[in-house]
């Protein structure tokens, strides 16, 4: 291992080598779904990642002969480790070569930094909030990576496993076809919960959302999920600058909200037209054509699969089929855009209920990934 150095990525060319690496990578790779390279650029500035505010973040970039070889960032999650009692130095980004060495380089690169902070036990991949990707792929990878979602080859868990790691959790992930009507299931929960508690679904307009209601929703997500694994909840102000940073890309009739006779907010999912094709063209690059690829995806020619990105119901309605209220909104709205699947995000395998609510649709599981652990030799 001592031809392999890890450098930390303070510097524009290093920080270069950081961003590109995974390009280098995957380049011959179908199922891999890049990142915008501004958009990790953005994840360690401070002036652009609200998640920066409460924790600390460096990444690091490993070189054998001059050559980038692998990458990894080091995280501490202050709030998070204040909220669960925790002493945790998260990993996050990496990426190597298929060899041993280079993964334990890395990983003993955050180790150590993890270290110098008082940290006593190291886990990932995990990111800066809940709201950023997590968890390595453990199977299917002839499938398709998502915007929201990391992509790893299968050496990844082995290397995990030789270093002695541990599963902390798991997430599942659900495909589901679309039907061409609601199924009754959803559609009679639907009329009942309106009926007995009053509830209504209804759109936002992207006014609403900058002008207060967007700082309403954060403060469900908080509430749903607040027992979750890790989960920190955002202040006003770290939500509002998430909202102006993702509201461009959301087309509102796909982001159902669930009210109840006073208008206080009860659910919302977020959903989105996949663009995993149209961010494969673009090479992780805006310019010169990359904004356009993406435009067309998200506009004109949207691809026949949703992202379910999250489902939040408050505390107090869980339990009570608020759930199938949208789903009896967004079938219709699917079928009338000519989408055909829809994917959820990663699911805690432990979280019966979310899993549950996808059993009319009759989900097919797909992938599933792994948030690994180990305590640090102090």
């Amino acid at each position: 291992m001592s031809d392999i150095v890890v450098i930390p990525a303070n510097s524009k060319r290093i920080m270069d080598d950081y961003v590109k690496f995974p390009n280098e990578l995957y380049k011959n790779c179908h199922e891999y779904v890049p990142d915008l390279n501004i958009d990790v650029r953005n994840t360690y500035n401070p002036k652009k990642n609200p998640g920066l505010k409460f924790s600390d973040a460096q990444p690091f970039v490993a070189y054998r002969d001059g050559k980038p070889i692998g990458r990894v960032a080091a995280i501490i999650n202050h709030h998070a480790n204040k909220t669960w009692k925790t002493k945790n130095v998260r990993f996050s980004q990496l990426d190597f070569i298929d060899d041993e060495e280079v993964t334990k380089a890395l990983i003993e690169k955050v180790i150590e930094w993890g270290k110098e902070r008082g940290m006593d036990t190291i886990q990932g991949p995990l990111g800066i909030t809940d709201y950023d990707k997590e968890g390595m792929l453990l199977e299917n990878y002839d499938s398709m990576s998502a915007m929201t979602e990391y992509y790893n080859y299968p050496y990844y868990p082995k290397h995990m496993e030789a270093l002695d790691f541990k599963k902390a959790v798991d997430w599942v992930q659900i495909r589901v076809k679309i039907p061409e009507e609601v199924p009754e299931k959803y559609a009679r929960v639907s009329r009942l919960s309106k009926e007995m508690f009053g509830l209504h679904t209804r759109t936002l307009t992207k006014k609403e959302i900058l002008n207060g209601y967007g700082i309403e929703i954060f403060k469900l997500l908080n509430a749903s999920y607040a027992p979750l694994f890790g989960f920190t909840p955002m202040s006003d102000n770290q939500a509002m600058e998430y909202i102006k940073m993702y509201l461009p890309l959301l087309n509102v009739d796909m982001v159902p909200v669930v009210e109840n006779e006073k208008g206080e907010l009860i659910a919302i999912t977020v959903t989105m037209t996949s663009i995993s094709h149209a961010l494969r063209r673009t090479h992780g690059r805006l310019l010169p054509f990359g904004w356009y690829y993406l435009l067309r995806s998200l506009k004109w020619h949207p691809e026949h699969t949703a992202g379910l990105l999250l489902i939040a119901v408050r505390p107090d309605y869980q339990g009570l089929g608020v759930n199938a209220l949208l789903f009896d909104y967004l079938i219709p709205v699917y079928n009338k855009m000519g989408i055909k699947y829809a994917e959820t995000g990663p699911q805690l395998e432990n979280n019966i209920k979310e899993i549950s609510q996808w059993k009319p649709l009759n989900p097919q599981f797909i992938k599933r990934r792994r948030c690994w652990t180990k305590k640090i030799d102090i």
